[in-house]
């Protein structure tokens, strides 16, 4: 049997099972039939399609919220990066982008950037704000999900 990890839609939320052997094609979301995105990417939806996935959601849900003028946004891009490629199916990985969405910064009371913000089920579980180390990164994660 193959492989098969958990993935949220970034259009409804629902998570879904997606077949990791599958190379080349698309796999849609069981509910709303939109392209699923692939395990292990940072994905960016536009806001409303953000609120769907994190009112809908099982998995915890990462929040990068950063501006791509912001050097500590942009030393920690790639630790993000490497962080949802190694919790693949454990959670989703969000970025949000202030400068494009202010709407949704101000929703979560985001003052500073990078701000990171872990949701369970809409619910906020952890905060923390500015660039650390890619292990501290990794444990503050892992102590919120």
């Amino acid at each position: 049997m193959a492989e098969r990890v958990k993935v949220s839609c970034s259009f409804c939320g629902t998570t879904n099972y997606y077949p990791l052997d599958i190379e080349g094609k698309k796999v849609v979301c069981g509910r709303c039939k939109n392209v699923l995105p692939r395990p292990g990417t940072v994905i960016e939806p536009a806001p409303e399609q953000a609120y769907n996935l994190f009112q809908n959601s099982s998995l915890p849900i990462l929040i990068d919220f950063h501006s791509p003028t912001c050097a500590p946004c942009n030393m920690m891009h790639p630790v993000v990066e490497s962080l949802a490629k190694r919790r693949t199916g454990e959670l989703m990985v969000v970025k949000l982008n202030v400068n494009q969405h202010p709407e949704l910064g101000a929703s979560f009371g985001v003052q500073t950037v990078p701000t990171f913000i872990v949701l369970r089920k809409g619910n906020e579980i952890g905060r923390t704000s500015g660039a650390m180390s890619e292990a501290d990164f990794a444990l503050w994660v892992a102590s919120k999900v």
